[in-house]
């Protein structure tokens, strides 16, 4: 190995080397717990010291980068105590996560360092949000992200470095090479000679070093991060190494030829640094032996005190109380004149004023800037709020899911419009493992509203009319608004924009433009969780959102002779518990109406819950109308026969004949 010390001084030099040498002392000791039994498992990056410890140093305090789990350099680099990150390991109190996750599944704010999900490849879009957060903002620095040369075929691989490519972010994307995805060797993994050839291909800059060669590794990833702050530009950076140890402990190595581990022992980071540096005189034996002896004595002493540290408390009320960041509805009344407007336009109301409240506030989609997206509901905002802040993107609903995670990571808001809302699927991961998880894991906000323009009725068949939201109800850490009204769909957007959890926004297609009604102009709000009692009666409680609000409206107008309750929630998750019991307790009868498919959508858990809550108070089972069991189909008589509104009728003469 090749050393070229340049211009570094020896104090530079020993800083190299000590920096390099304590995540491999600390390694050996998580070993020997491992064998005591004293940890449960551990991802050694044994022979990858020098790129996760040459880049760190390569960047700023300022920057953010975003590690793997084979990356322990990069958070001693960072200067984090060995009994935080201990405490973490161990699951105590007193780690990032509380002992809700493990390993180094984490972010931290002070170190600016974000960590991954198990998913590999999604943290990459988060760089791009931390990035592009930084460019609008003009801070001229650089964000670094890490992933392994499995990860790259994966989309959101592809999807991030696209997007980086598409804005000029100034990201640099580095592929620890270490020849094994688990145990799958890299020629059943990729066809291409090298993975940096795979730069050429986004049009933007590749290089490949050695990963073993500290100073190469420093200095190249100084050059790059450099150049990148003052011309921003992502760079695709290929550190070649070893993974001298399993892909976790308990998976051994026996997959690998022994001839492997012989070939790169000869060209182990820390040793081969060390010989050079002796060789430059910068070291001597009897000071390594010192350095070492201060580093066992002091990971001796941060170990047994994390093993001290606090186990966590059983508390179920604290652990649904973090799902979500902390947020309180501050209520804003209507003060200007109202006008009878489309349910669209309350919704770009909703955006312009959003985007007027708060300069950090950023929209995203496909053809949402000039062209105003498919529904031209941003119709004009580029001239309003320009293009740093309403953004096109490339079709790649998961890179920017996560770039909404990333700016909000970095202090921005972001609103992400799915063209449709049968398109999330494409986006699901980050939405229902980032977004929805971040808070919870290690207590950082997901500022992130999705819209969803959802729902039947206009004969646009099985991938443009799905109504998925109980794809969502489920998922704890999200909230899920659901309008059916154009003053609810403005108040509710705009607290969906203040609140600095992830909300997912469902509007309906069919709504907006065959419904108007009173909008205030200027800002008021709604708050998140609270249901609307719309009409009321005595014989039966209806309870529904979205399109079946109208279509039990439509019905109960026909019908006067029915005196119901028509409780609309305007929100699934939170939703208003309260009010569903008042309604179930003043008439005894209930049917939930809703467009989704009958099996397992959120009318299932409403029923359960009556029947759970409120079954002394029933005098008729609970009932459900909702839309078959099956895709949506295109053809008008087909749609028609398929959506609840279709046995509406049927339901409410069965309801009431109990």
């Amino acid at each position: 190995m090749q050393f070229d010390r340049k211009d570094k001084n020896d104090a530079t030099l020993l800083d190299l080397y000590t920096q390099l040498l304590y995540p491999r002392m600390v390694e050996e000791k998580m070993l020997i717990l491992l064998r005591q039994g004293r940890i449960g498992k551990w991802f050694s990056g044994i022979g990858q010291e020098a790129i996760a410890v040459g880049s760190t140093l390569a960047m700023k305090e300022t920057e953010y980068i975003l590690p793997m789990h084979r990356n322990l350099g990069v958070f001693t680099a960072r200067d984090i105590p060995l009994k935080k990150l201990m405490a973490q390991w161990q699951g105590k109190i007193s780690g990032f996560t509380k002992g809700r996750d493990r390993s180094f599944h984490f972010g931290t704010q002070e170190y600016k360092i974000i960590g991954m999900i198990s998913h590999l490849g999604p943290q990459m879009a988060l760089a791009d949000g931390i990035a592009l957060a930084d460019l609008i903002a003009d801070k001229k620095q650089a964000t670094l992200v890490f992933t392994g040369e499995g990860a790259t075929s994966e989309g959101d691989f592809h999807e991030a470095i696209n997007v980086a490519s598409v804005w000029n972010l100034p990201v640099i994307f580095l592929i620890e090479n270490n020849g094994y995805g688990l145990s799958t060797p890299i020629n059943e993994q990729f066809k291409c000679k090298d993975l940096v050839d795979r730069a050429a291909g986004y049009g933007i800059e590749g290089i490949q070093i050695d990963g073993n060669n500290i100073l190469e590794v420093y200095d190249t990833l100084s050059d790059i991060a450099e150049k990148m702050r003052n011309d921003p530009k992502p760079v695709l950076v290929e550190c070649l190494t070893f993974r001298m140890r399993g892909h976790e402990e308990a998976s051994g190595t026996k997959y690998v030829p022994q001839e492997l581990f012989d070939l790169w022992a000869k060209k182990d980071p820390v040793k081969c640094f060390e010989e050079y540096l002796l060789e430059q005189k910068v070291l001597s034996r009897e000071s390594i032996a010192e350095i070492k002896a201060d580093f066992k004595a002091g990971i001796e002493q941060e170990v047994e005190a994390a093993f001290l540290e606090e186990e966590p408390a059983a508390d179920i009320d604290r652990e649904m109380e973090d799902m979500y960041a902390p947020h309180i509805y501050q209520a804003i009344e209507p003060v200007g004149a109202s006008t009878e407007v489309r349910y669209i336009d309350a919704i770009t109301d909703a955006l312009k004023t959003g985007m007027q409240k708060h300069d950090n506030l950023v929209l995203m989609g496909q053809d949402i800037a000039e062209y105003g997206g498919a529904f031209k509901i941003t119709d004009g905002f580029v001239d309003l709020f320009g293009k740093s802040r309403v953004r096109n993107t490339p079709i790649c609903e998961s890179a920017i899911v996560g770039a909404g995670l990333g700016l909000s990571i970095n202090g921005y808001k972001a609103v992400v419009e799915m063209q449709f809302a049968d398109f999330v699927t494409c986006g699901f991961n980050q939405i229902v493992n980032n977004l929805a998880k971040t808070h919870y894991r290690w207590g950082e906000k997901a500022d992130v509203v999705v819209r969803m323009p959802t729902g039947a009725g206009t004969g646009a068949g099985p991938f443009h009319s799905q109504s998925n939201e109980a794809w969502f109800t489920k998922t704890p850490g999200l909230k899920i608004v659901y309008p059916a009204f154009p003053f609810d769909a403005k108040g509710l957007l705009l607290s969906a924009i203040d609140d600095p959890n992830p909300v997912l926004f469902f509007e309906h297609k069919y709504l907006y433009r065959s419904l108007s009604g009173q909008v205030p102009s200027g800002e008021y709000n709604l708050e998140i969780g609270k249901a609307n009692l719309i009409k009321e009666g005595e014989q039966l409680s209806i309870i529904t959102y979205g399109l079946g609000v109208h279509w039990a409206l439509s019905y109960l107008d026909e019908h006067p002779e029915i005196s119901a309750d028509l409780l609309d929630l305007r929100s699934l998750q939170p939703w208003d518990k309260a009010a569903v019991a008042a309604t179930v307790k003043k008439t005894g009868r209930v049917l939930i109406l809703h467009e989704d498919t009958l099996s397992n959508g959120f009318g299932a858990e409403l029923a359960a819950w009556i029947a759970e809550h409120c079954f002394e108070h029933l005098d008729a089972p609970v009932m459900r109308c909702a839309s078959s069991d099956t895709a949506i189909p295109m053809s008008k008589i087909l749609e028609e026969s398929f959506l609840a509104k279709s046995r509406l009728k049927a339901s409410i003469q069965k309801l009431t004949a109990y």
